[in-house]
């Protein structure tokens, strides 16, 4: 008789490894490699003998298509993240660290659905149905008809939802606590959640109900679990913010149907999230516009454009390796500013700690940045206040020069929105607005942006004396 064949899982990354090891080859991480029994299928060992398969019918590109069906929460920022509202039959899923605010976001759709007449379950794994019902009682969802269940058996779970009307919407809090007796495994583990996201995923599909599952995040910020969840889902949305602010942050990183990188901006308060309609006002409601080293960055989430402020302070330092701290922005990026700026246009920061902050708490991903960054380092170390209304975008390339970006319309509209009149971006933009002639400052490479605000600090300089 052959022998049973074994594998090893790592509970953190997943990597599978034909024997126990105490370091995971994958992640590195030690001790969470566990010993599980492989599923059945091809190629699963001896004894494990698939089904003969059956033909499927074959068919073209071309046809008639039709539109998802969506469910519209009324939730405007929840349905601009998951482009339109949920899909019937998808499995969402959101992730974001604890207590910012998930079950709180949920809740609050999960009865503004209600109110809509859609028949929602809410199942909660982590908390009493008397917890959540104080959450609701605080978010004023407590006089709604959404269907509430504390479970967290994978089985006992499908055989709830089943019963009586289909509903449509299911929302599974989370799914590092669910636990299937087809497993052999503790909950949480890769095993674990791999088989109750399947069946989650399996039941939507099948029944045509949209499916909201909630992940934990890991100190890195990525979704606990095998990465493999996230390939599973039809929608992974992250959920983000920053403690000290009282604003969060939806934001879009993988959507079947819709577009991805979509943000959507609430304000927390003792009454739960509220929607922000403007989340450029909100980013620059505390700006000072006379504090040199400050410059305002016209940037694209998605297909919204947000305005939001760039911070520099340069400050010299006695120090043999100066200090480079950023906030909400790329280290390795500014490291490559700094080298253009010093290689490139003479602005000597060796003998400078420099210090990089998004203002608001807000993080910029984009590398279009780069020109708002420049600015506000150049701005920090003359003393030298940019004009208020100026807006700056473009990206830095290490030859100096400055390349065009996408969208320059729209970043434009939303700054003249705004009250900004000025802004200084890549020469050639492809779809910069007609008939706008002397409000757009556009430079070639970072030195041009260098010599107009050294100039204005000459002109400034010139007044004084004549004064």
């Amino acid at each position: 008789m052959a022998k049973a064949r074994t594998q090893f899982v790592c509970q953190n990354c997943g990597t599978v490894h034909s024997r126990w090891v105490g370091k995971c080859e994958g992640c590195g991480e030690w001790n969470t490699v566990v010993e599980e029994d492989p599923m059945g299928g091809i190629g699963a060992g001896p004894g494990k003998v698939p089904k003969k398969g059956r033909p499927v019918a074959l068919t073209t590109l071309s046809g008639e298509t039709e539109e998802a069906p969506r469910i519209h929460t009324g939730i405007a920022e929840l349905d601009r993240a998951t482009g339109g509202g949920f899909v019937r039959g998808s499995a969402v899923l959101i992730g974001g660290d604890p207590g910012i605010g998930k079950s709180t976001l949920l809740m609050q759709s999960a009865a503004a659905l209600s109110r809509r007449g859609h028949r929602i379950i809410y199942v909660s794994g982590e908390e009493a149905v008397a917890q959540v019902r104080l959450r609701a009682q605080r978010l004023g969802a407590h006089e709604t008809d959404v269907l509430l269940a504390a479970e967290t058996n994978v089985e006992d779970i499908l055989a709830t939802v089943g019963e009586g009307k289909r509903p449509d919407l299911v929302i599974i809090d989370s799914i590092q606590t669910l636990w299937s007796d087809t497993a052999e495994a503790a909950p949480g583990t890769v095993t674990q959640v791999r088989t109750g996201v399947q069946a989650m995923i399996r039941f939507a599909k099948q029944t045509g109900a949209a499916m909201v599952l909630v992940g934990h995040v890991t100190k890195e910020g990525q979704i606990a679990g095998p990465r493999v969840v996230e390939h599973m889902v039809d929608a992974v949305l992250y959920f983000e913010g920053d403690r000290g602010h009282h604003y969060r942050i939806l934001r879009t990183v993988k959507n079947r149907f819709g577009p991805t990188d979509e943000i959507g901006v609430f304000e927390m308060s003792d009454m739960g999230l509220r929607e922000v309609s403007n989340p450029s006002e909100l980013f620059l409601g505390e700006r000072n516009a006379k504090a040199p080293g400050a410059a305002v960055f016209a940037g694209m989430e998605g297909t919204r454009p947000v305005l939001v402020e760039v911070q520099a302070l340069v400050a010299p330092t006695s120090l043999g390796t100066p200090r480079r701290a950023v906030v909400g922005w790329d280290s390795a990026r500014l490291s490559m500013i700094l080298a253009v700026l010093e290689a490139h246009c003479g602005v000597r920061l060796g003998q400078h700690d420099v210090y990089l902050n998004v203002a608001g708490g807000y993080r910029i991903s984009e590398p279009a940045a780069d020109l708002a960054v420049a600015s506000a380092l150049v701005s920090s170390l003359a003393g030298l206040a940019l004009p208020s209304d100026c807006v700056y975008f473009g990206e830095v390339s290490l030859s100096g020069a400055v390349r065009p970006v996408a969208h320059t319309a729209q970043r434009l509209k939303e700054a003249e929105k705004l009250g900004f009149s000025q802004a200084v971006l890549p020469a050639g933009s492809a779809d910069l607005p007609k008939g706008t002639g002397g409000r757009w400052n556009e430079i070639e490479g970072l030195p041009d942006l260098v010599a107009r605000i050294a100039g204005s600090k000459n002109a400034l300089t010139r007044q004084d004396e004549d004064v």
